[in-house]
């Protein structure tokens, strides 16, 4: 069984926890990266009430819920990681309600940790540019990472998206591709020019070194020829922000946040981002707003007169 929790968590308890994976995974099409995010932090749930004595899910409370969540906030546990136990436990106890397991459902009086949202850094324009152009392009691997680096800014895609990317989701002369992202949702985002011109490059002189007898439909491979992972995603990004000389943090997901506010920079509609961004809530994407106000202010106490007198 793929999701299996340890022997120590109680039969009955353990039980509705692999059903619910299963559930999450087959039925509401969630990807297996989050299914097993909800399914460890139910495992984890499920252990420490063994420790109060309960052994079922039709015996919980929402104060024992309460108790564990006050349990971990002293375990240096981010705000956001303790929100998304907190929704683990109330898709699970949904799905009991759904299943007529329990006829009520236990999470409805829960209140989360209150969110603090961070701004998400971003790259400037002249980071970015230099970046993309770290590359060799003299090897198969610059060809490759380049296309890589230019794909990923101009489309704004997740690490996971973008590992997964095949062959047939190109549609590179109508400047677009087709996308499947979370919950299988699919949408149309737009490439610019310059990624066009760079996968194009890399599937005419770069993805033949790579491919293997038992390469598939995959557009960026690893050295076995299988799809690039997204680990070795972050191993890349990093090595090529280092040699750009970038000293900020750099992670794949901050190509991502770069796209975004510069698009918003240059005058693009919010809507449009939350579109090509796939995101399901357009609060989501109106942390690159609160972003933008931040660079305004920056630069006006920079370059303002009035403001850089003391």
């Amino acid at each position: 069984m793929k999701y299996r929790c340890s022997e120590r968590i109680p039969e009955r308890l353990a039980e509705l926890v692999e059903s619910f994976a299963v559930y999450a995974e087959l039925e509401k099409g969630l990807s297996p990266h989050s299914v097993q995010g909800y399914f460890g932090d139910l495992e984890q749930c499920a252990g420490f009430l063994k420790g109060l004595g309960i052994e079922n899910w039709l015996s919980v409370k929402a104060d024992h819920i309460s108790f564990w969540i006050s349990s971990l906030s002293g375990d240096d546990y981010a705000v956001s990681s303790l929100a998304r136990k907190l929704t683990s436990v109330r898709l699970l106890a949904r799905f009991l309600v759904r299943e007529s397991i329990r006829p009520d459902d236990f999470s409805e009086l829960l209140s989360g940790p209150k969110m603090i949202r961070k701004l998400p850094l971003t790259l400037s324009p002249d980071e970015v540019e230099r970046l993309l152009t770290a590359p060799d392009l003299k090897t198969p691997y610059g060809v490759r990472d380049r296309a890589i680096l230019e794909l990923f800014y101009s489309s704004g895609l997740r690490v996971s998206e973008l590992s997964h990317l095949e062959m047939h989701q190109l549609y590179l002369e109508q400047g677009f591709l087709r996308v499947f992202g979370k919950g299988s949702k699919e949408r149309l985002v737009p490439i610019g020019r310059k990624a066009v011109e760079c996968v194009k490059s890399y599937l005419e002189s770069g993805r033949r070194f790579f491919v293997k007898p038992k390469t598939g439909s995959e557009l960026f491979l690893s050295e076995r020829g299988t799809a690039i992972s997204r680990k070795m995603l972050w191993v890349l990004i990093k090595r090529y922000a280092k040699a750009a000389g970038i000293e900020k943090p750099v992670k794949p997901h901050l190509l991502r946040h770069s796209f975004a506010t510069h698009l918003l920079s240059g005058g693009a509609d919010l809507r449009v981002i939350q579109e090509m961004l796939g995101h399901a809530d357009i609060s989501t994407t109106q942390i690159y707003t609160s972003v933008e106000e931040s660079r305004l202010l920056d630069q006006h106490d920079q370059f303002h007169p009035r403001s850089r007198l003391e």
